[in-house]
């Protein structure tokens, strides 16, 4: 009797530990599906994906621009519609290198020179999130149509080669943590360089240049260097931190159109300790306290000020989709507006308006 009572004990101890290691994996499955979703926040990935009238995350979202309509693409594990064959690494691939599953390549409007900054360990949270913590959408998106030669992607091959840095983003053992954290942050999921950095001919960022300003049909977004922050209105760190999560801050300054969407959709919904991090490599404590000129927008651009929203302005609402298609797929769009009056302090570095 003493060796069947054994052995009993002995498979229920190996069915307890089973069951413990499957709960414990379950435990850390699903802390990672919560970190990836948080990371899909401070990437505002639903800005691009979703569409109203369609399920989160779905695509189908139309975005304007001269040459055509762009639709958004499905980014549900939907495995007719969406993503849901893609492996970890063709996820990475198209999130980090812009090279979609089939092997075609995505148009920079999807901000992966960007998203290139990423850590493995971050992707791989993303992927989890998109993969298990969000409903498969069986709903294809509309398909994008644009005229030859735009509608050739083998270009982008080309494109790549010439402006894509494939290189995740290497902590500077110089820099604190909190501005290391900030700025993987900027320069990677929340992907500020793509609206407020210049671009060249060929709609490539001019790093040299980078967060200096740049144009966006006829918005503008301003300066937001170091230099820029500490010209009138000053900023201070925690203002920025203060802005990033209400649109306000004590300068003055208010949020408004494309950053007022981004702050609702995306910044105002992250920990305060990293709204904190992004001011402080924004804003670093060595930075040079003598202001120096703020870029203006250049002649025929309208700043955004005022009540000059998409909807004030006669516009389809652009969305900030629009102005990732409009500044890096498309020749830059620009069309004349009248100048207002100023109203209040735009966002960072630009007293004499609102975004």
């Amino acid at each position: 009797m003493r060796k069947p009572f054994k052995r009993l004990l002995a498979l229920v101890a190996l069915l307890g530990a089973a069951g413990m290691s499957h709960l414990a994996h379950a435990a850390d499955e699903g802390q990672l599906i919560k970190r990836g979703e948080y990371l899909a926040i401070a990437g505002d990935c639903a800005a691009c994906h979703s569409q109203k009238g369609r399920a989160p995350f779905s695509g189908g979202h139309p975005i304007s621009s001269p040459l055509g309509t762009i639709y958004s693409t499905n980014i549900t594990p939907s495995k007719t519609a969406g993503i849901g064959s893609y492996t970890r690494d063709q996820f990475a691939a198209a999130l980090r290198q812009g090279v979609r599953a089939d092997g075609s390549q995505l148009y920079p409007a999807m901000p992966y020179t960007a998203y290139a900054r990423l850590n493995d360990e971050d992707v791989t949270a993303l992927y989890t999130y998109f993969m298990q913590g969000v409903a498969a959408v069986d709903q294809a998106a509309p398909a994008t149509d644009l005229p030859f030669p735009f509608n050739i992607r083998l270009s982008m091959k080309a494109w790549n080669w010439l402006f894509l840095d494939k290189k995740p983003f290497e902590p500077d053992p110089s820099q604190s943590a909190q501005w290391n954290r900030g700025a993987y942050l900027v320069q990677g999921l929340a992907h500020c360089s793509t609206c407020h950095t210049p671009r060249n001919f060929l709609m490539a960022e001019q790093l040299e240049r980078r967060l200096q300003g740049g144009s966006l049909g006829t918005w503008y977004a301003p300066d937001i260097t170091p230099a820029a922050l500490q010209a009138k209105p000053a900023w201070t760190r925690e203002m920025l931190a203060d802005y990033l999560a209400s649109g306000h801050a004590a300068n003055g300054a208010t949020a408004a159109g494309p950053m007022l969407e981004a702050i609702e959709m995306s910044f105002s919904r992250l920990r305060r300790e990293d709204l904190e991090a992004m001011a402080s490599y924004l804003l670093p404590p060595t930075a040079a306290t003598a202001a120096s000129a703020v870029n203006k927008p250049p002649a025929g651009l309208t700043p955004v000020q005022g009540d000059d929203t998409p909807q004030a302005a006669g516009r389809a609402e652009p969305g900030r989709a629009r102005l990732h298609e409009q500044l890096r797929v498309l020749p830059q769009y620009r069309r004349p507006g009248p100048e207002r009056p100023a109203t209040a302090a735009v966002a960072p570095g630009v007293a004499p308006a609102q975004w």
